[in-house]
């Protein structure tokens, strides 16, 4: 008789006074594997900005040059260190030579985050 498994609710929070960005990067042509690698070095960095709650890089699955960036920051104070911290100063000054024009960012204002609570336990290989 197959296992029953147990119905876990997922993690919710309301998110009041925070802030996010959701960030298009387009790659010049066969970079984004070296822009790829540019993001999860400074995501490594992020203990540097206790204010950024939550940094997610995906690809665009249609588009071979493009990133996506969604980012949480606790509030406008630590939106603002984020963008004042070393490693997001590096990553900028970095980043340019990869771009094939600015990045587009849309200022959000996030309401509720609903998370699965494995997500983060989960045994990740990178």
């Amino acid at each position: 008789m197959a296992e029953q498994q147990e119905s876990i609710e997922p993690r919710s929070a309301l998110l009041p006074g925070r802030r996010s960005l959701m960030v298009r990067l387009t790659a010049n042509e066969g970079m984004r594997p070296a822009l790829l690698d540019m993001l999860n070095t400074y995501a490594d960095g992020l203990a540097e900005e206790p204010g950024t709650e939550l940094f997610i890089v995906s690809m665009d699955p249609e588009d071979a040059n493009i990133v996506w960036l969604y980012e949480i920051f606790a509030d406008e104070e630590a939106e603002n260190a984020h963008r004042a911290s070393s490693g997001f100063g590096e990553l900028m000054n970095a980043m340019p030579p990869l771009l094939n024009g600015p990045p587009a960012v849309l200022r959000t204002t996030p309401l509720r985050m609903s998370m699965q609570e494995g997500v983060l336990s989960e045994d990740w290989e990178f």
